[in-house]
């Protein structure tokens, strides 16, 4: 019993350490400016692979752009940016 209590706890606990790591801009937006300044996803990849980045994904959701893409070591990497001018304001 004692260890199906462990196990059930330590499942739980990796679940919300996950859970934590993946919100890199912590539920927050990145930008509180109307939609009608953002670039556009192709722009936003265009200052991602300036920044040295080969870009597989980006999208713009709740007022945040987020670019799925390789870093210059080839780790996958998650970058979430302001969608007015592309600065990157976090990263998993």
């Amino acid at each position: 019993m004692r260890n199906i209590i462990a196990l059930a706890a330590a499942i739980a606990a990796v679940l919300l350490a996950t859970t934590d790591a993946r919100a890199g801009s912590l539920g927050r937006p990145c930008t509180a400016a109307p939609q009608g300044q953002y670039l556009t996803a192709p722009q936003l990849q265009e200052k991602a692979e300036a920044l040295g980045y080969k870009v597989s994904r980006v999208k713009i959701a709740k007022a945040c752009g987020e670019i799925y893409a390789f870093d210059k070591d080839g780790t996958k990497v998650e970058l979430f940016v302001d969608p007015t001018n592309g600065t990157i304001v976090g990263k998993n």
